[in-house]
């Protein structure tokens, strides 16, 4: 499988990946063993590798680097997406046609009234 890493930590020698299917993150711990050659991963490289799923987590085994640097900035460009994706979000149910005043509040109260109301005609 290919993916980016999103970020690592080579002291630690860990790393986030977001793989081409679009699933669950994946994340590398150097304690599965790097490739011959100890190649360091860093944010934005375009790795392959082998996918392991542990349990509820997907694991990414034999890590070898294609591109170094290949998607640098990719991180920074998605939590800025994010950001301007929720405030796009809440700008449009700003100007939605009705406001807190027109919503009718449903509690266990009015739904009670109601079923005594049916129930007497």
């Amino acid at each position: 499988m290919l993916g980016v890493v999103l970020w690592s930590d080579n002291t630690e020698n860990t790393a986030v990946i977001w793989c081409e299917d679009h699933g669950e993150l994946a994340y590398f711990s150097g304690s599965q063993g790097l490739p011959i050659g100890d190649v360091t991963l860093d944010a934005g490289d375009l790795i392959q590798f082998d996918l392991k799923q542990q349990q509820n987590l997907r694991v990414v085994q034999n890590p070898r680097r294609v591109f170094q640097a290949a998607y640098s900035g990719l991180a920074e460009s998605l939590v800025e997406a994010d950001a301007e994706g929720r405030q796009r979000m809440v700008s449009a149910a700003e100007n939605l046609p009705f406001g807190p005043s027109n919503v009718i509040p449903f509690t266990r109260k009015r739904t009670r009234e109601r079923a005594r109301e049916r129930v007497a005609v």
